[in-house]
């Protein structure tokens, strides 16, 4: 196998392993802020990614980018503001992934100020900055993608949870009475995600919208360098 391919497929299982933790634990840090201590007393306020771990949705992170982990125990009747606790503790996830993505460009953007830095971004050789370098981009590129995946407003991703703040009681029985037809319409977003060619895909124009966002507010730090 290619060495790239086996680097490759390293750091997105590295990705796996450093983002689930940060994602999950912000929703029962938010649940617990909302009065809400279930998931903290369920160990779930952890960066162990074992704490997290769901096997199907985990393998699907590392073959396709998208996944989930084992959810979250919320007990809604417990926080201080019902609806707005639940739609907050929802939007942590989403939001925890933004702020790491962030962050992944942050550093990144300050090591293409080195000339190791920008030598290894620039160059196909295979050095330890160059894995550091594509660590970065795959944490960058898999923390925008699991925010907007999850942001998708159909049960069980937190986009339903946030969109049910806005919506009538009858809107939420009509979600639990078609369960079956919305776990169907899930699984065939999975795969249309996965499959679907990129220009087709409103997924991709939506996380390429926030990627170039975000590099916007770091790409000034390198000019800082070289002076452009």
């Amino acid at each position: 196998m290619d060495l790239e391919i086996i680097l490759r497929f390293f750091a997105r299982t590295l990705t796996l392993l450093l983002v689930i933790p940060i994602h999950e634990s912000a929703h029962a840090l938010v649940a617990k802020w909302f009065g809400d201590d279930t998931a903290e007393r369920a160990g779930r306020i952890s960066l162990n990614p074992m704490d997290h771990f769901d096997p199907v949705g985990s393998i699907l992170m590392v073959l396709t980018g998208f996944g989930w982990a084992k959810p979250v125990p919320i007990n809604p009747v417990r926080m201080k503001k019902f609806r707005a606790g639940i739609a907050l503790t929802a939007l942590a996830g989403p939001v925890s992934n933004i702020l790491a993505a962030f962050v992944s460009a942050l550093v990144y953007a300050i090591l293409l100020c080195t000339e190791t830095g920008y030598e290894a971004a620039i160059s196909s050789a295979i050095t330890p900055m160059s894995c550091v370098i594509m660590l970065l981009q795959y944490l960058f590129q898999v923390n925008i993608g699991l925010a907007i995946f999850n942001l998708i407003p159909i049960p069980p991703l937190d986009g339903y949870n946030v969109l049910s703040y806005f919506t009538p009681a009858k809107v939420d029985r009509w979600f639990h009475q078609h369960q079956r037809e919305i776990s169907m319409i899930f699984f065939i977003v999975i795969i249309g995600i996965t499959y679907i060619p990129s220009r087709l895909n409103p997924l991709y124009y939506a996380r390429s919208f926030v990627a170039d966002l975000l590099w916007d507010c770091v790409k000034w730090i390198p000019k800082l360098r070289w002076g452009y």
